[in-house]
């Protein structure tokens, strides 16, 4: 048994163990809840880290005995509902994880409760559809420009029937889709360049995310690694399974984590490291996927062998040095420290590797965005996502920066938006990549 003080040792996590029948058993659940629940109450340390935690100390004080025990179990989805998944707590704010003997793991607790919601049908179904992003964005880049349109959050009328049909709400800002996918761009740009003579190969992992709707952060990527004399392959056989992850679906994560990993297993064995272009994406092939497949050994070797793009700069920076050719972006940056990269727990690296660009004024804001995947644009929760995210926009706004950054891009989009009158000049946020090809005028 350990007896060191909780938050001595690093967070260790505990695989997921859903295929375990007592993994959905309502009684057990409910006893595991309420547990973790008296631990919570008797702390209180993340009173203002979510709206989860307000909503279960609120429920507390206001039960019959002002105890665990007295909460109602129909009660429960309400904290459960409020949880993004962003791994905050676990990571920075819970003294009671492992190896501490009390065993927290609150997100993951939320993912098994959403599971028997989910086998229940308590759960909505048009969040599960949003969390396929392989279809909707493969119809995305097929009508572009109609489906921008569309979702334009000028466009009143059709935002409003997108709110009246689908739960979306008309006040959200919606990710936009490409014309072309990067997988096509990534084809048009080898055929342009020659084979490096670098001892470094890297395979880009481009996300479902820059593959149909930020393409512009797959091209900075592409470039600079290029700019730094990295040979670049790419592959993209699906999502990483993120979206189906916060819908409680651990199973198609599972299916996702096989279908990936085979094509990325091809250059790793070659001897290729396998970049990611996203902290969400960077956070399920580093961490949940092992989580979900722990005797999986060709998952843990990927795991092992990929490195979010700003870790990875980083790492060329630190050992052979950086090409030359920075230069000064004037207006300094604001770099938001997104949940999922401080998840990884590898340190900023988006700061760190912003630091290269010549005399650039840096700040960082490590605050939740309050956005988590579809919890951001629906209905019934954007107004929660406003209230999580103002304070980090509020923050943003103070530092009265030119340009802000977030490894996140949904993250990104809800700061922008929330913060008003600003003197950030791009319309959302950019990936801290971006500022580096900026920065090499590429």
């Amino acid at each position: 048994m350990n007896n060191k003080e909780g938050s001595t040792q690093a967070p260790i996590r505990h695989p997921v163990d859903f295929e375990n029948p007592d993994f959905l058993n309502s009684e057990k659940l409910d006893a595991e809840m309420r547990r973790v629940f008296d631990i919570c109450h008797g702390c209180r340390r993340c009173f203002n880290l979510c709206d989860s935690f307000p909503k279960l100390f609120d429920m507390i004080d206001e039960s019959k005995n002002e105890d665990v025990e007295s909460l109602p179990s129909e009660k429960f989805s309400q904290v459960t509902d409020a949880c993004t998944l962003c791994d905050m707590c676990f990571m920075t704010k819970c003294p009671y994880v492992p190896p501490h003997e009390f065993n927290l793991d609150f997100p993951h607790l939320m993912l098994r409760y959403r599971m028997l919601q989910k086998k229940q049908k308590k759960l909505p179904i048009i969040q599960s559809e949003l969390a396929k992003t392989d279809r909707n964005g493969k119809i995305g880049i097929m009508f572009a420009n109609i489906i921008n349109f569309i979702t334009n959050i000028k466009n009143k009328i059709s935002r409003q029937i997108l709110q009246f049909l689908l739960g979306i709400d008309k006040r959200a800002q919606l990710p936009k889709y490409n014309s072309e996918t990067f997988a096509k761009y990534f084809k048009k740009f080898k055929k342009n360049i020659t084979n490096s003579n670098s001892k470094r190969k890297v395979v880009i992992y481009s996300t479902c995310f820059v593959n149909f709707n930020k393409k512009n952060t797959g091209e900075a990527a592409l470039k600079v690694l290029h700019h730094n004399n990295v040979e670049v392959e790419h592959s993209y056989a699906g999502c990483c399974g993120m979206p189906y992850l916060e819908q409680a679906d651990p199973a198609q994560v599972v299916k996702q984590a096989k279908l990936v990993s085979k094509e990325l297993l091809k250059f790793v064995k070659n001897g290729y490291k396998v970049i990611t272009l996203t902290a969400s994406c960077g956070l399920m092939l580093k961490f949940e996927w092992p989580l979900l497949l722990p005797k999986d050994e060709e998952i843990k070797t990927l795991s092992k062998n990929t490195l979010d793009i700003d870790e990875y700069i980083v790492d060329i920076a630190n050992n052979e040095g950086l090409a030359k050719g920075l230069q000064e972006i004037d207006g300094g940056v604001t770099v938001h420290h997104a949940c999922h990269a401080r998840a990884q727990n590898m340190g900023n690296k988006a700061r760190d590797m912003l630091k290269f660009i010549p005399n650039v004024k840096i700040d960082v804001v490590e605050r939740c965005a309050g956005h988590g995947g579809t919890f951001g644009v629906m209905k019934e929760t954007h107004d929660t996502a406003v209230k999580v995210g103002k304070i980090t926009a509020s923050t943003v706004k103070r530092k009265k920066n030119k340009y802000m950054a977030s490894d996140c891009p949904l993250a990104g989009k809800h700061i922008k938006q929330l913060a008003e009158d600003t003197n950030i000049v791009s319309d959302e946020a950019l990936h801290p990549i971006e500022l580096i090809a900026k920065s090499y005028r590429i």
